[in-house]
Parts: C-alpha cells; sequence; structure tokens
C-alpha cells in the first residue's frame, strides 16, 4: 500500500513513516507548511505555527533521506491564514477562547494537505500521521468510528473530533497501539536523531496580539458587580479561569469568570462563580450517527472526561454534568465519548449556570 505520511518533524511523526517503511509499505513523506514569514518580535520555542517552521521541515527531509522515501513539502500558508488565523481572528474578539489545532486538523492537516498532494501528482492509497488516537469500521452502523489512544496520558482524539466519514475512511494512526515512552525507544533504537526532541508546546509561542487585526484593545478589568478593579490590554489575553497574570490585587483568589467582547470587559470573580452545571454547543460533527443519552464529555483537551447526560435535536448539544464543572469556556469544544468511542461534539457557546 502506498502511504503519505504527515511530517512534522518530531518524534512521534518520524516513528509512524519508520514503522510504515518497516513493515513492507511504499511511505511517501509530506510537511505542511502553513507560517507566512510574518514579522515577530516575540515569537520563540517551538511551537506548530512560527518561524521555527523550518528547523521542523529540515528534520523531516533529513529523516525521509535515512529512511531513503520521497519528501514533499506542501504550501498551505494562504490557507491556514484564511481559515484557520481568520477563525482564531474572530473568535478571540468575539470574547471567545478557540483551539486552533482542532480548526487545523479538520480543515488543513486532513483537508488541504493531502488534496494538495494529491493535486501536485504525488499517489497515495492513504494518509498517515503520527496521533495518538485509532480508528475502526462499525459494520452495523456502516460508519468509520474514532476511538481513543491507548495511552491515556497521550490519547489525542479529542483533536480530531471534527473528521468527517470520508477523512476517516483514508487515514491511519499506528501509534494508536503505543506509549510514548514505546515511540521514544524506537526511535532511540532506529537512531533517529528527534528521539529526544521536545515537542510543541502551544501552536503559537509568540504574542497572540500579533495574530488579530485589532492591536489596541485596552478596556476595563470588572467585579462580577461592574466595580473597576483595573485596566486590561485586550481580553485575548485571558481565558475562563485563568487566575495568575491577572494585573489586580483582591483580598480573596481572584478568577477570570468571562469575557464580555460588547463591553470589552474582564469579568473577576471568586472561584464559586466558574461553576456550570452544564453547556451548549454547536457547529457540531457527528462520528457516530447519533449521540448516546448517557456518555462522558472533555470540555478542554487537557481535561478529563467526565460523565453527562446528553440532549441532542440535531442542531445544538445541551449537556448537563452529573457534577457541576469549573472553567466551561466559550470557543472550545465539548468532545462526548460513548466507552473509548468518539460519538461526536461541537463549539461551546454557552456555560448553563
Amino acid at each position: 500500500m502506498k502511504i503519505a505520511v504527515g511530517l512534522s518533524g518530531g518524534v512521534d511523526s518520524s516513528v509512524t513513516a519508520l514503522v510504515l517503511k518497516e513493515a513492507g509499505h511504499d511511505v511517501v513523506g509530506t510537511t505542511m507548511k502553513i507560517w507566512d514569514g510574518r514579522p515577530t518580535s516575540h515569537s520563540k520555542g517551538n511551537s506548530c505555527y512560527g518561524p521555527n517552521e523550518q528547523e521542523d521541515i529540515r528534520d523531516a527531509f533529513n529523516l525521509c533521506k535515512k529512511l531513503e522515501i520521497p519528501y514533499h513539502v506542501v504550501d498551505c500558508s494562504r490557507q491556514y491564514n484564511e481559515i484557520v488565523l481568520r477563525n482564531f481572528d474572530e473568535e478571540y474578539r468575539a470574547g471567545r477562547t478557540p483551539n486552533p489545532c482542532v480548526a487545523c486538523n479538520e480543515k488543513i492537516k486532513f483537508g488541504m494537505l493531502p488534496l494538495m498532494l494529491s493535486q501536485s501528482g504525488v499517489a497515495f492509497d492513504r494518509f498517515a500521521t503520527g496521533h495518538y488516537a485509532m480508528t475502526d469500521f462499525d459494520r452495523v452502523q456502516a460508519r468509520y468510528v474514532l476511538k481513543k489512544g491507548k495511552d491515556p496520558k497521550k490519547d489525542q482524539s479529542y483533536f480530531l473530533y471534527r473528521l468527517s466519514q470520508s477523512q476517516l475512511a483514508k487515514v491511519m494512526f499506528p501509534l494508536g497501539e503505543y506509549t510514548k515512552e514505546r515511540v521514544r525507544a524506537i526511535a532511540r533504537d532506529a537512531g533517529l536523531p528527534v528521539h529526544d526532541k521536545k515537542e510543541s508546546q502551544d501552536f503559537y509561542s509568540g504574542d497572540y496580539a500579533e495574530l488579530l487585526s485589532v492591536k489596541d484593545g485596552s478596556g476595563d478589568i470588572v467585579d462580577a458587580k461592574g466595580a473597576v478593579l483595573g485596566r486590561h490590554a485586550g481580553i485575548w489575553n485571558f481565558t475562563i479561569g485563568q487566575r495568575k497574570g491577572l494585573g489586580v490585587a483582591g483580598g480573596v483568589p481572584l478568577y477570570v469568570v468571562s469575557l464580555n467582547a460588547e463591553r470589552n470587559e474582564v469579568v473577576l470573580g471568586e472561584k464559586e462563580l466558574l461553576l456550570s452545571k452544564g453547556l451548549r454547543a454547536t457547529d457540531l460533527n457527528i462520528i457516530a450517527g447519533k449521540m448516546p443519552r448517557r456518555a462522558f464529555v472533555k470540555t478542554r483537551s487537557t481535561s478529563e472526561a467526565i460523565p453527562c447526560t446528553v440532549d441532542f435535536d440535531g442542531i445544538e448539544l445541551e449537556i448537563t454534568f452529573d457534577e457541576p464543572q469549573l472553567a466551561v469556556t466559550p470557543g472550545q469544544s465539548a468532545v462526548v465519548y460513548d466507552g473509548e468511542a468518539v460519538a461526536g461534539g461541537g463549539i461551546i457557546t454557552e456555560a448553563v449556570k
């Protein structure tokens, strides 16, 4: 089978290419170029989007040279700007906290990258990445299924919940059965220089304001009753549940409890104001074809999946937690799990108090 492997220059995608090559597949490596070279004075460190991209491309090129497989760089920077960064800009200016990696996976990494690679004349049967997740085919429902990776510390199914049936039919996640420790060991034993390379910590390691169309966004920091506590330089510098770096002092610990884009206010309050009994979500992708009544839900990529009751009318998800949850954040994704499988999910529009 001819398999195109999306290479990030990191250890996970490198081992993916290695194990597929060793399994006898005809492997071709490809990297999506998304950095547009914009001037930046703050970006540093290892991130998905940033000037360090050239180093990642070099590492991917060296891997393909070592494995003796073809390598192609696909310039997706225009599409990334028009889709991912535009959404990022609009969401932050509206007082929501987006997850650009979710949007990128759906539209760019599993969308434009394989499409543009194919249009360039590179033929392949499947598209593989180094994500820690698994796929299967449910013969009863006649649908492809997305499942959690076996390593609970590295499971990345949350970031992939927006993949369509046509995308899931073409993808491969060879690391779904692996642990991170095993992946690094395989890379080390194979003599891959990236075996100890640090992972990307964020999609962008610089100042988010550099990616926004609004540069001067100063406004008031207020308490729940509207009393002014201080000033902020832009609501995009804050997220629901944030405690540190607020720029104000109080007699009790204060947290960001809401962001009011209309009034350009950051609202602070005590921890109990962060509690929600549920959420509403729209812009849905239902992988399973239907939603379970009883399920588990993750409201952030780093949060635990918690038990909940799901109401689904075909347009909106209304989820009620078994126990109140902290810092449910509009703009983030609510991903519903039915056992180990991803039932589907959507973008959080409201935390239900």
